[in-house]
């Protein structure tokens, strides 16, 4: 896809511009966003994908009013395959969903495959929705750090450049000479990663978790790597999609799982999952979401 068709594209979303909320169900709000933005510049196709994964979404926001005009208020989880043709733009879910509140259903099994229908339709493929209580949603139960989770961010490292840099991985590998060192299974966590969104430049906050097998990295530069990205626009699955590309061309590793947990905006989290492996996004959150 051209600069120009990319522009064009973007040009089209709501994202960024003054818009009307509706609180009558509207399912043509939802706007989709082609993936392909993002993976022709890592030179990705449909058919050559390195990862397996998902992008995982819950929204606190969602609420309705049954046939008696009493309001529900419910929490959902939202499951797109990272291989849809089409990313789900956020403020255009938000508004979706926001469509919901004033509008009769007949019961949650209801709006739970109405939302499925409409999701699966602008992302391309199927997407799965599951709706719980406000009370008891295990999926959201805050997660316990384990104790093999090892935190980067206690590096002393020092930092004057905020711009995305792939070359902070040169020397990822913990020696210059990865083939002397033994295959390790490790699982790092930073919470300092940082992206601006591609449209609006507002903040994008994350907790970004890597496992891998391979030779071990340099944490150090890892963290440079990931702090990077702190004043680059581009959207939450992009970014992790990048990360995730970025690893693998200069670590060559054996196995690779990237998870990000961004803080919420506007009563949705986004968390995208990427592995060479696994096809599944863990459940619980982090506190700061």
């Amino acid at each position: 896809m051209s600069k120009y068709e990319k522009s064009a594209a973007l040009s089209e979303l709501t994202l960024g511009k003054e818009t009307q909320y509706s609180s009558k169900y509207n399912p043509d709000l939802l706007q989709a966003v082609p993936r392909s933005l993002n993976r022709d510049d890592l030179s990705l196709t449909d058919t050559t994908l390195p990862f397996v994964g998902e992008d995982v979404w819950y929204g606190y926001e969602l609420s309705w009013l049954n046939t008696n005009g009493k309001p529900v208020v419910a929490v959902a989880e939202f499951r797109f395959p990272c291989t849809s043709p089409n990313l789900v733009e956020s403020k255009s879910f938000k508004l979706y969903l926001n469509s919901f509140n004033q509008s009769r259903f007949s019961s949650m099994e209801q709006v739970q495959k109405i939302l499925a229908a409409d999701l699966s339709h602008t992302a391309g493929e199927q997407a799965s929705v599951a709706l719980f209580s406000v009370d008891d949603c295990p999926n959201l139960a805050i997660n316990q750090a384990s104790n093999s989770l090892i935190c980067i961010d206690n590096e002393d490292i020092s930092m004057d450049e905020y711009q995305y840099n792939a070359q902070w991985l040169t020397n990822i590998q913990a020696s210059h000479e990865a083939n002397d060192q033994p295959s390790i299974n490790e699982t790092l966590v930073s919470h300092l990663l940082k992206s601006n969104c591609l449209i609006t430049n507002q903040p994008d906050w994350a907790s970004v978790y890597i496992s891998y097998q391979g030779a071990p990295l340099n944490h150090a530069q890892l963290l440079k790597y990931l702090i990077s990205f702190r004043q680059h626009n581009e959207f939450h699955e992009q970014c992790i999609e990048r990360i995730f590309c970025d690893l693998q061309k200069y670590a060559k590793l054996e196995q690779l799982t990237v998870f990000a947990r961004y803080t919420r905006r506007g009563g949705l989290d986004i968390n995208p999952f990427r592995s060479t492996h696994l096809t599944s996004a863990p459940a619980n959150r982090t506190l700061r979401q």
